[in-house]
């Protein structure tokens, strides 16, 4: 389609009409102002792209002169806009994109677009809309489930300094917008049945003033309670579908090093659930037998069970976990320790989260039901208090047991992290972080899921509490750096 093309139309709204004429008459003095304003534009444009990577199929819905849909380095990128002027400088700027001249509220326009889209995108354009909520209810026949929606905006608390700017001629004048505070874009997303799975805040200082701005932009506005007072508020949200007839076949994945007594038990008390099911055993070059035992079990359930054996190239439990999500076949990717103090009886639930739809990655959380006696010394139950505490500040999700090894998520979603892998690098000898960072870092819905914890039944921990507890100390500084000082 020739969307250049696309047959002449007008606007029907008073106000929307007044404001496009606005916008083309001022469109140079809109571009003066974004140089002068570069850093706020640049930190604006670096924070959208860690949302959205390059290569997505992206929409956006008030695209102006195209600037941002560019930046995104989409495969196929779609920009609408009601300027006329406007969008003749985006085609100009960029032939490699799409740009539709249509009102982004109009179910017509929408219904044009060819979707569905990876990414929909609305930035700042929703203080124009006349019915939000309507409008995001049309938006879902360009969404598939895996759709991810962001809108950006600034933030209300704003408004004097912002005013006062405009006054002393530092800012460009602005029309007048819709007052949307974040509650209200929870509300109106609820109404059209989106679900807000993550929320930044970005820019307490949106100048440049010699380098400062920048660094308190990147290293100070993120943290808690400051980060309330910026400038600039980002959401993303997704399309609520659930599945009930879904039907998903799932990969059980055991890392097991010096776990020889506990690898039969693990068939024994493994339940039947999904379509299709397949066991890996990963062993991590054990020293009491484990890979002989892993051997001989799938040898001896061969008629009842799929299992595979695999023996670790690397050290860790993070190089289990690739090693054998590798190789997995199943459409949901699920992790069982191999000591047994998350129950294999509880996996179904895990499963029937990711086949229903109603999250994309599932955590097991131990602390929630009382634990067998010794399940959990002391001084391990408060570093997990903590450091849920400040996980949960990372990944913008509550989480309560980062440090629970069972965790379950689609292996389209696990392949998609896996690819961009390299943002992170391979810095998680737990296998436990590298899922929940790429899982935030990918959008996806997270959700806990409570187990009730035993105590083991054989051999001892893996787990140094001192020396995996300064790992995870410099893992939050990492994580800090990686999701919130961007």
């Amino acid at each position: 389609m020739d969307f250049a093309q696309s047959a002449p139309w007008r606007l029907t709204n008073p106000r929307k009409q007044q404001l496009m004429e606005q916008i083309d008459a001022s469109l140079d003095e809109i571009e003066r102002w974004r140089k002068i304003n570069a850093s706020y534009h640049a930190d604006d444009f670096k924070f959208m792209r860690f949302l959205i990577p390059a290569g997505k199929r992206v929409l956006e819905l008030g695209c102006g002169t195209g600037e941002l849909l560019a930046a995104l380095a989409p495969s196929y990128g779609v920009g609408v806009d009601f300027a006329p002027k406007t969008l003749a400088r985006a085609r100009a700027r960029y032939p490699h994109l799409n740009f539709i001249q249509g009102d982004a509220e109009d179910p017509a326009t929408l219904g044009a677009i060819e979707g569905p889209f990876d990414y929909v995108v609305i930035a700042d354009t929703i203080g124009m809309f006349e019915d939000i909520d309507a409008t995001l209810r049309v938006i879902h026949q360009l969404c598939a489930p895996s759709t991810r929606i962001v809108i950006s905006y600034y933030s209300h608390l704003w408004e004097p300094v912002l005013k006062a700017a405009e006054a002393l001629g530092v800012r460009r004048r602005q029309p007048k917008f819709n007052f949307i505070a974040t509650a209200d874009f929870l509300n109106l997303m609820d109404l059209a049945d989106f679900e807000v799975i993550n929320g930044e805040h970005r820019q307490l200082l949106p100048l440049r003033l010699f380098g400062l701005g920048p660094f308190v932009n990147r290293f100070i506005a993120p943290l808690p309670g400051i980060r309330k007072l910026c400038l600039r508020t980002y959401l993303v949200g997704r399309p609520v579908k659930l599945f009930p007839e879904r039907k998903l076949s799932a990969s059980v994945l055991i890392p097991c090093r010096n776990e020889r007594g506990n690898i039969e038990n693990a068939i024994l008390r493994m339940p039947r659930f999904g379509s299709q099911q397949e066991i890996l055993f990963v062993e991590g070059n054990s020293s009491d037998g484990t890979y002989a035992e892993c051997e001989r079990v799938r040898d001896a359930y061969k008629d009842q069970w799929d299992i595979k054996v695999l023996k670790q190239d690397g050290k860790g439990k993070g190089d289990a976990v690739r090693k054998g999500f590798a190789a997995a076949t199943g459409d949901v990717l699920m992790i069982l320790d191999a000591d047994l103090t998350m129950p294999p009886e509880a996996l179904p639930k895990y499963h029937a989260v990711i086949e229903s739809g109603k999250a994309d990655f599932v955590n097991g959380t131990r602390l929630v039901y009382p634990m067998e006696n010794e399940a959990m010394r002391p001084l391990n139950f408060i570093a997990n208090r903590i450091f849920a505490y400040l996980f949960s500040y990372l990944v913008n999700t509550r989480l309560t047991d980062t440090l629970c090894g069972t965790k379950a998520l689609l292996r389209r979603d696990y392949e998609a992290l896996a690819r961009e892998r390299t943002y992170f690098g391979n810095f998680d000898p737990f296998g436990d972080f590298d899922l929940i960072f790429g899982a935030a870092k990918q959008n996806l819905k997270i959700i806990e899921t409570p187990i009730h914890y035993k105590a083991r039944t054989f051999g001892e921990t893996q787990i140094s509490r001192f020396r995996d507890g300064w790992l995870l100390l410099k893992m939050v500084w990492f994580a800090y750096r990686k999701l919130k000082a961007i």
